[in-house]
């Protein structure tokens, strides 16, 4: 698997989707949890989505429960909880691990790739984030404390949707 295009996820309604539906956009990868001091970034990452959606741009979350339990709910729990508290439009998987040997396929291929400012490696909390580029590769990785409205973080997206 070489590029974002070449996976299948399951979204949180528990369809199979290609992401090749997604080729040609900038897409912000994050894993997500529900209960996480960081859960708020949910409002920036949906602030994200809308400013940019028209650009060729998506937020595309991963719900992750690996650390310290911080997302418990089932699909339908978790996507009620995003919809009503935070208002999320950008699609959102099924959950996933991202790390150790039950790891979802694309974070086995995401956590390999050369990234910086952060990377490569595990990823180390909920909400580190992977900004994918329009030719499906991976332009940059972001620590969970950058937040979305982070200087570089934004200004990595806006050189990569043009």
């Amino acid at each position: 698997m070489s590029t974002l295009y070449d996976f299948r996820i399951r979204s949180i309604d528990g369809k199979t989707r290609s992401l090749d539906e997604l080729r040609g956009k900038t897409v912000l990868i994050v894993n997500v949890a529900s209960q996480c001091g960081l859960t708020p970034q949910y409002a920036g990452l949906e602030d994200l989505q809308k400013k940019y959606a028209d650009k060729g741009f998506t937020v595309l979350g991963f719900p992750c429960n690996q650390f310290a339990g911080q997302e418990p709910g089932d699909e339908g729990e978790i996507q009620k909880f995003c919809s009503t508290t935070y208002g999320v439009t950008f699609p959102l998987s099924s959950k996933v691990d991202v790390n150790g040997d039950s790891r979802d396929p694309i974070y086995g291929w995401l956590a390999e790739q050369p990234t910086a400012p952060d990377g490569p490696g595990d990823i180390k909390w909920n909400f580190a984030k992977f900004l994918i580029g329009p030719d499906g590769n991976v332009v940059a990785r972001f620590s969970p404390m950058v937040t979305p409205d982070d200087p570089a973080l934004v200004a990595a997206i806006e050189s990569s949707i043009g």
